[in-house]
């Protein structure tokens, strides 16, 4: 069974990717409900932290119910770095990423995130001495390279390995690329097949079908899969990848009241969270794979994404429950 420091994690496990203002504590709640064995917040800045900015504290909230779970910073500055780390372990995660893979524009041109994939002697010795100044287990989410001359991520990963890095989730493609094209999971796989790495090795890029997960354990031979975009608005994602690794069926997607109710109660623990105002606007990019595969949804995803009262939504959500309660979803 793979390890990531003292933390044992069944076979092949699926991990909730850290994605900004959507890995946020209800989301989370929900992806460890319908299978996710570790989550991870959204990226947090450190110099947020260092500064007590009130959206980057906010994002250390973690509750008991999602463990294991990781929170990950970003950063370039090794003071930085390492005073968020200090901040970052009163919340008591049961792991620390560092976020070496953000391709944004805001966040890479500060050298952090992928940006640090032009400096790899900077990316290791950050990591090393967050390693020194932590009890937790640091691990790390990068890319393959910067671009496609500069892949070297074998050597990469196995110098962050020997600087004390506990496992490390790996991007299919190049910050150049950002999410265009389709991930490449060989070079991953060379980094799980070099002797010298006993570290996990997890994949990320692309894990939409249960398929491709069963393709990334079983052809290329990776310890476990970090799942993102397909997980959006789709929390039971995680529940039918272990449906198909059990069984090597699919699972029936879930029926229109499940949906209805898994987004009536996403809805409600983000505006426990956040607020009314936040609550609202941050859960509308989910609601178009809610209900993906309905006909004529359009006048109704309108309401829910406009609406600015939760009231609102949550009558269009009635509404939808009762118009299409005979709408069969197929499979994705």
């Amino acid at each position: 069974m793979p390890k990531i420091g003292d933390i044992v994690l069944p076979e092949f496990p699926l991990l909730l990717a850290p994605m900004e203002d959507v890995s946020d504590p209800p989301f989370r709640a929900l992806c460890k409900e319908y299978g996710a064995d570790v989550v991870y917040t959204e990226f947090i800045s450190s110099e947020g932290l260092i500064r007590d900015a009130a959206k980057s504290v906010m994002k250390l909230d973690i509750y008991e119910k999602e463990r294991p779970v990781g929170i990950q910073i970003f950063g370039a500055n090794l003071d930085s770095m390492l005073q968020s780390v200090e901040i970052v372990e009163k919340s008591n995660p049961d792991i620390i990423d560092i976020n070496f893979g953000c391709p944004v524009k805001k966040v890479v041109s500060k050298g952090a995130g992928a940006g640090i994939l032009k400096d790899i002697d900077l990316m290791v010795s950050l990591t090393k001495a967050m390693v020194e100044r932590t009890h937790l287990p640091i691990t790390v989410k990068t890319r393959l390279g910067w671009d496609q001359d500069s892949i070297q991520i074998v050597e990469v990963a196995e110098r962050l390995q020997d600087v004390g890095c506990k496992a490390i989730s790996i991007h299919g493609r190049t910050r150049v690329q950002m999410y265009k094209g389709e991930a490449d999971w060989t070079p991953i796989a060379a980094v799980k097949n070099n002797q010298r790495m006993h570290i996990p090795v997890f994949g990320n890029g692309d894990v939409d079908t249960p398929e491709a997960a069963l393709r990334m354990r079983d052809d290329f031979g990776l310890d476990g899969a970090m799942i993102g975009r397909a997980s959006i608005g789709y929390p039971w994602f995680f529940r039918e990848v272990k449906h198909f690794f059990a069984t090597g069926n699919h699972l029936a997607p879930p029926t229109l009241q499940e949906r209805v109710e898994a987004a009536r109660r996403h809805l409600q623990m983000a505006i426990d969270w956040k607020g009314e105002k936040l609550g609202v606007f941050e859960t509308r990019r989910h609601y178009t794979n809610y209900f993906k595969g309905i006909p004529n949804f359009k006048e109704y995803r309108m309401k829910m994404v406009t609406s600015d009262a939760a009231a609102d939504v949550f009558d269009t959500f009635e509404e939808v429950s009762q118009k299409f309660v005979d709408h069969v979803f197929e499979a994705r």
